[in-house]
């Protein structure tokens, strides 16, 4: 359920309403708004009496969420939440680019990727320290030195970092050199490992399965915001189907369902999505049109030499050249791809690797 506080109730109304809650033996969840906050209540509910609520001072209605994924449901949270990784934004009107290589190869490779990323206007890089892979034969990743080389990467060209984490285990170790977590598709039902990242106040990405549903994600993403971590993004990769021309059909229609279904930014993988490097261009315009908070996309300084998804990366050329297209398109539907300076010079006080949510959704002390 959600308690509804009325209009500029103070900050000891609300605290007295998420005291009742706990009292109560359920988890509050308080959701700050521009002109109001609700408190969602998740946990066992058996025991929380409506009636006590509905007197108290400030407390404005109670409402039922009928969603099965209660915080990350847009009944709970009607605005978009909007994340911030110093003056970068992920959601509202700027788009988040994140481009980079699959996997972090060697430390030449990863800082040449990472200036052509940088020019061509990405504020974020990707790449992959840890790899799961299919076979055990195949590269595993750099490991610790490949976050290394991602952290040098972040101080020469200013990049925000996402990288994958595959264990609880390894989630301190990740972030200390992350800014973003990535959750791979293959960990997205990894209950331990998306209570770990949920224990962290540091985003993440989470990336949906090869054969999961659209709920299936969202449910995911709840077992994080559970946890206390509200920085989220979704992220569609596309779908393990019948089809044998693309490496997965990329759900297109995932994009704007999300939207209408929960407040959490959505991030768009054309790359994986197909698996081409040829229709990435044209998927990744599609889904900037179709409402995609931002786009992963990867990228290689030698495609054909690359260890891991060559066929899905485009050089930094045929990147520079996307990103042209896609402020046209961005343009088109009241978006906006802003530079990395443009992000850093709106964050002089900010650590931008202590990223903080906006004013929508800010992490209750």
């Amino acid at each position: 359920m959600v308690i509804v506080m009325k209009a500029h109730s103070t900050a000891a109304e609300i605290g007295a309403v998420i005291a009742r809650v706990q009292e109560m033996g359920a988890n509050p969840h308080p959701i700050y708004g521009t002109e109001r906050t609700v408190v969602a209540v998740v946990g066992e509910t058996r025991y929380v009496d409506r009636d006590a609520f509905r007197s108290m001072p400030g407390v404005e209605n109670i409402t039922t969420i009928s969603a099965p994924f209660k915080l990350a449901s847009r009944e709970s949270h009607a605005d978009d939440t909007i994340i911030h990784v110093n003056g970068a934004s992920i959601g509202g009107r700027d788009l988040a680019i994140m481009a980079g290589p699959c996997s972090v190869e060697s430390r030449e490779q990863l800082l040449e990727t990472a200036a052509a990323v940088k020019e061509a206007g990405a504020q974020f890089l990707r790449g992959g320290a840890f790899k799961p892979r299919t076979s055990p034969y195949s590269f595993q990743g750099l490991g610790l030195k490949g976050l290394e080389i991602l952290a040098e990467a972040r101080e020469k060209y200013g990049l925000y970092v996402v990288t994958e984490v595959m264990t609880p285990e390894a989630v301190p170790m990740v972030a200390e050199y992350a800014d973003i977590l990535q959750i791979g598709a293959r960990n997205i039902q990894n209950y331990g490992l998306l209570q770990a990242v949920g224990r962290v106040q540091r985003p993440v990405l989470l990336k949906r399965g090869m054969m999961s549903s659209i709920e299936e994600l969202l449910m995911s993403a709840e077992y994080i915001l559970a946890g206390g971590n509200y920085r989220v993004m979704l992220c569609e990769r596309g779908i393990r189907t019948f089809e044998k021309y693309t490496r997965n059909t990329f759900d297109l229609n995932a994009v704007p369902v999300l939207k209408q279904l929960s407040h959490l930014p959505v991030i768009a993988d054309p790359s994986h999505g197909t698996g081409r490097w040829d229709i990435v261009p044209a998927m990744a315009r599609a889904a900037v049109a179709a409402g995609a908070d931002g786009l992963i996309i990867e990228v290689h300084p030698h495609p054909a030499e690359a260890i891991s998804d060559g066929a899905q990366s485009l050089t930094p050329a045929r990147f520079a050249d996307l990103m042209q297209q896609l402020k046209r398109v961005a343009e088109a539907v009241d978006r906006n791809i802003s530079t990395l300076s443009d992000a850093q010079a709106g964050a002089e006080t900010l650590d931008g690797r202590s990223a903080g949510v906006g004013k929508e959704l800010p992490v209750p002390a």
